[in-house]
Formats: structure tokens, C-alpha cells, sequence
């Protein structure tokens, strides 16, 4: 058994017996994420992929706060959607060498989550474009975006892959092991605001319905909204990746921010690329406290799921 759950060195581990008297302890251990369940000292185990592995441990962890018996209360109230949730923001470039890998986990991130509150972005930035090969989807505004988190953050120089974890904790974005954990981590916190988003199709745009509520008076916030393309490859024909064919998952072909107005709902657009299709694409939207980064709420709109002047809500963890 162990013996203390929250100081282990060789797994983390959540006890639940505080909250559902059932005596449970569940932990994920070594580099293969093994997870243990125990409960009156007996040992249940299985073994998966990691981000498998970490995936069932969020499922059991629900399971169990569900089950509790009524009257139990949570530790905090939130408005809006208590359940936790991840933004995985990774800053990549076709011309780094050591990005593929994290392009890859970012793929194995947002497949494996489909359809939970885990909300994958891949910004490509610019500062790599003048060694001999120029991303074609990066942007000066991407690289804007990591020197305001390497501010947020006190971090040191830019570098990719680089993965930033709902605005607080930053990665090496091909350390699968690091950043399986920054995710399973952050899904066990609680949501402390809401954020809906609506969107159409019209004219070659996608045209934005928002709204976000949080509980008192609010803090200084922004809403970020990227439009995110699901699975993009390059070929690339100079640089450190000369030769090869990648393929991008969660690509960010724009991004606006946006002040958050706690008190009325409100519109934007965002204009759709010539290579848009409605399949593949989807709009990710997130609250983002400007004093220090925190991301406090995020939510998502599937245009696969649109038709042109066809509304479609999606709220916060959905």
C-alpha cells in the first residue's frame, strides 16, 4: 500500500477516501504509466499506452466523484462545468529538426481524447524560416504568442518543440512522458468559469457567438479563438528536415484575442482560408487570465458538424 499517496517518487497517486469513504487510491507509475488501483489493500492493475493509461485514470477519477453518495460536497464550487480540462498549446516549425516527434504526440493527444475536454493547438512559428526553409503556416503573430508566454512563465530563451499546458506549466514538447503528465494533471482541476461558443458559416467566413461567465466580478481576461486545422503534411525541401514529408495535427491558421465582457454576449468572424473545407476543422476557443496566463475555460465548435447559416453551441468541456 502506499504509504503516502502525494509525496511518492515512483507514481502519482490521488486518495479518494476522503471524499467517498471508499478507501481508494489510484496511481500511474514509472515511464510506462502503469496505473494501480487499490482499494482495502488490494491491488488492481492494468497496463496501456500512456496517454491510454492517463485517459482511464481521468475516467476512473469521475467515476468515482459521480458515485459519491448525496450530501458529499467538492472541495470547490464552480459555475459552469467543475469538471477539469487541458489546453495543449505546442509552438513547432517545419524547419526544426526535434519537431516531428512532438507533432506526432500532439496527433496522439488530440485522436486519443476525441471528444473530451482536451483542447490540442499547434502554433507554427516564425523564427525558423530564415535557415533555408520557410513554414508555410507560420506566423509572426505565433512567435508574438511564446515570447508572452516565456514572459508569463519566467522562461528563458524561445526554443521548439515547446508545449504550454493551460497557461501554466511549460514542456519540451517531444518529452511524451512530461507532457502525459502536465495532461493528466491539469484534467484533475477544476473549471472555475464557462465559456459558450456558437458559429455559421457564411461568405467565407466563420462567424463567432460568445459568451463567458465566472464567478464574482471577474478578473482582467481575453478570449483567445483559434481556427485549427485537424491534419495537414509538407513536403519539405531545404533545412533541417530536408527530404521529408511531416504531417502536422492541430495546425492554427488563426488566431484572435479578444476582451472577455462578463455581461453580454458577443460576435466576431473569422475569415476561412482558400484550401477550407468543411471537414478537418474546427474552431477552440479559451479564456486567459492576462496577469498571469492561467487559461480558465475553454470550449470548441466541430465545423464538420456546420452547414452554411446553421448554429451550433458548444459549451465549455464538450
Amino acid at each position: 500500500m502506499v504509504n503516502n499517496p502525494w509525496e511518492t517518487k515512483t507514481a502519482i497517486c490521488l486518495s479518494y477516501g476522503s471524499i467517498c469513504r471508499t478507501g481508494v487510491v489510484l496511481c500511474v507509475r514509472g515511464v510506462t504509466h502503469e496505473i494501480l488501483l487499490f482499494k482495502n489493500s488490494t491491488i488492481m492493475k492494468t497496463s496501456k499506452t500512456p496517454l491510454a493509461a492517463f485517459s482511464l485514470l481521468v475516467a476512473i477519477t469521475a467515476f468515482l466523484v459521480l458515485g459519491c453518495k448525496q450530501g458529499t460536497q467538492a472541495q470547490t464550487k464552480t459555475s459552469g462545468d467543475s469538471g477539469g480540462f487541458a489546453v495543449v498549446e505546442l509552438f513547432t516549425s517545419e524547419g526544426c529538426s526535434s519537431c516531428p516527434p512532438a507533432d506526432a504526440l500532439m496527433a496522439e493527444i488530440a485522436q486519443g481524447n476525441a471528444n473530451q475536454s482536451v483542447y490540442v493547438l499547434a502554433y507554427h512559428v516564425d523564427y525558423w524560416n530564415h535557415l533555408g526553409w520557410r513554414d508555410r503556416f507560420s506566423d509572426r503573430q505565433f512567435t508574438q504568442r511564446q515570447r508572452q508566454y516565456r514572459s508569463w512563465l519566467g522562461a528563458g530563451s524561445l526554443y521548439t518543440p515547446q508545449v504550454v499546458i493551460n497557461g501554466t506549466e511549460e514542456f519540451v514538447g517531444s518529452d511524451t512522458e512530461a507532457v502525459s503528465k502536465g495532461l493528466a494533471g491539469a484534467r484533475l482541476q477544476g473549471q472555475a468559469a464557462m465559456l459558450t461558443l456558437s458559429a455559421r458559416l457564411e461568405q467565407g467566413k466563420a462567424v463567432v457567438d460568445y459568451a463567458y461567465t465566472a464567478a464574482g466580478k471577474g478578473e482582467s481576461t481575453e478570449l483567445v479563438l483559434a481556427l485549427v486545422q485537424k491534419a495537414a503534411q509538407s513536403r519539405v525541401r531545404a533545412g533541417e528536415n530536408m527530404g521529408r514529408t511531416l504531417q502536422h495535427a492541430q495546425v492554427v491558421r488563426q488566431m484572435v484575442a479578444l476582451p472577455v465582457d462578463l455581461a453580454n454576449k458577443k460576435q466576431t468572424t473569422l475569415d476561412l482560408p482558400a484550401d477550407f473545407n468543411e471537414t478537418g476543422w474546427e474552431i477552440i476557443g479559451f479564456a486567459q487570465r492576462l496577469a498571469d496566463g492561467h487559461v480558465l475555460a475553454a470550449a470548441r465548435v466541430n465545423l464538420a458538424t456546420l452547414k452554411p447559416a446553421t448554429d451550433q453551441t458548444a459549451a465549455a468541456g464538450k
